[in-house]
């Protein structure tokens, strides 16, 4: 079996959760036997082609990347009118069996198109990462500019978010992206929030499955958790922005500092990168006026290489964020490193962590309840600590893609027309009819 994977993105280049699950099923998969995988990434903007080649291999033999530019967000189309050609070329030399685009972003959704012209008999799987598709606000499904959470998209709601656009622009927007989906044989979803989502938004219902987002073996176990005698630390790791929650963990650790009540030992870690973050963001982020302490501690950019030691040397992971979220690679890798989350209840996020199980859950938006959910922790550290018994443990990369092969085995034994006789034998006459 010959499987092109595709990215909107390289890994290497461009660290997101959609690019690394992307680039790990490809390295999965040419572990595999009787797979021979390809990875084809676009360059985003972020890798640049020797002497303007459309398509070239700046890693290795089997990874190609798209020179991508000028690419329309609004309808997820690729205007380059060279891109068709270039890409067939490539299609013609390595002759998959299955595309499996982790994202058609920089591509264009008219890809699937092109591949169902060029080649009918390979099948087209699609992951779904986010709401792109439904929500132009980024797929996040926030309103503008207030970010409160959106239920579902119409053209009036939309064009209310975006005024310089009109009703039409979003009602012709969604028939151009239903006109190139019908060309997609399965879609895959990393959590029954989203995939459910897209089944209320039109995608049918029988091409839709399930698959979590597997996770790499740890090189080693775990570490046991830190001694909870100095103090609870909770770990935040990722992009340090509003989506994210930044700001409603900052007001949470503020009401905390500022009570008090409150005298026991707390330290909440950020991990990332807050430089390109506006100043009222990094504000939040200092200790507040009036108060002697912070129990903040600004960490840093971090090496993804880094992730679970750092993980490891706290007691909780946090995702606070404030939109619906799919299937969050951060919580993966807290259950992969044994520990707990505290999450905020809505989405993939309150679907992946089980609450009094695999963590807590909060009011998503809401600092008061963080901080007293955290001052409650913080006081009996026990209920974190009992939490090993009952942690859930995520799916290796070899096990999804093992369901993920299955579906591939599925859609391409549809194709096969029915087995003929053997020589010799006459075919065995169909029941008559009563």
């Amino acid at each position: 079996m010959r499987v092109l994977i595709v990215s909107h993105m390289h890994p290497r280049v461009s660290r997101g959760g959609g690019e690394i699950a992307a680039y790990q099923m490809y390295e999965t998969l040419r572990e595999t036997s009787g797979v021979k995988a390809f990875f084809l990434a676009a360059s985003g903007g972020k890798l640049f082609a020797p002497l303007g080649a459309p398509i070239f291999q700046p890693f290795t033999e089997d990874e190609f990347v798209a020179s991508s530019d000028g690419y329309d967000y609004f309808n997820h189309s690729n205007p380059n009118p060279s891109f068709p050609k270039h890409f067939a070329d490539l299609l013609l030399r390595i002759r998959p069996d299955v595309i499996h685009f982790h994202h058609y972003v920089n591509f264009g959704v008219e890809v699937f198109a092109h591949v169902r012209r060029l080649l009918p008999q390979v099948r087209i799987v699609v992951t779904l990462h986010e709401y792109l598709l439904i929500c132009n606000h980024f797929g996040q499904m926030v309103k503008r500019p207030s970010f409160a959470l959106c239920e579902a998209a119409s053209a009036r709601d939309c064009a209310r978010c975006f005024p310089e656009k009109t009703e039409n622009d979003f009602f012709m927007r969604e028939l151009f992206l239903r006109r190139f989906l019908e060309d997609v044989d399965q879609f895959i979803s990393p959590s029954h929030f989203l995939a459910n989502r897209y089944i209320a938004w039109g995608l049918p219902a029988d091409r839709m499955e399930v698959i979590e987002n597997g996770m790499q073996p740890l090189p080693q176990p775990a570490r046991p958790m830190p001694p909870v005698e100095s103090g609870l630390v909770i770990g935040f790791f990722g992009q340090i922005s509003r989506l994210k929650g930044v700001p409603v963990l900052a007001r949470a650790a503020q009401q905390i500092a500022m009570d008090a009540r409150f005298d026991q030992p707390l330290r909440i870690e950020i991990h990332g990168d807050a430089s390109n973050q506006p100043a009222e963001i990094k504000a939040e982020l200092e200790a507040p006026e009036g108060s002697q302490r912070s129990i903040i501690t600004m960490c840093g950019p971090y090496q993804h290489s880094n992730v679970h030691r750092l993980m490891q040397a706290c007691h909780v992971v946090i995702v606070p964020s404030v939109w619906w979220e799919n299937s969050p690679l951060v919580i993966q890798e807290a259950f992969l490193n044994r520990r707990p989350v505290i999450c905020s209840d809505i989405g993939g996020m309150a679907e992946k962590v089980r609450n009094g199980l695999d963590g807590f859950h909060f009011r998503a938006g809401s600092s008061m309840e963080l901080a007293d959910l955290l001052m409650r922790l913080a006081r009996n550290p026990e209920r974190v600590l009992a939490l090993q018994e009952t942690l859930a443990v995520p799916p290796t990369l070899v096990e999804t893609t093992g369901m993920t092969m299955a579906v591939y085995r599925k859609l391409l034994a549809a194709l096969r027309p029915p087995a003929k006789p053997a020589a010799g034998k006459a075919a065995t006459p169909a029941e008559p009819v009563a």
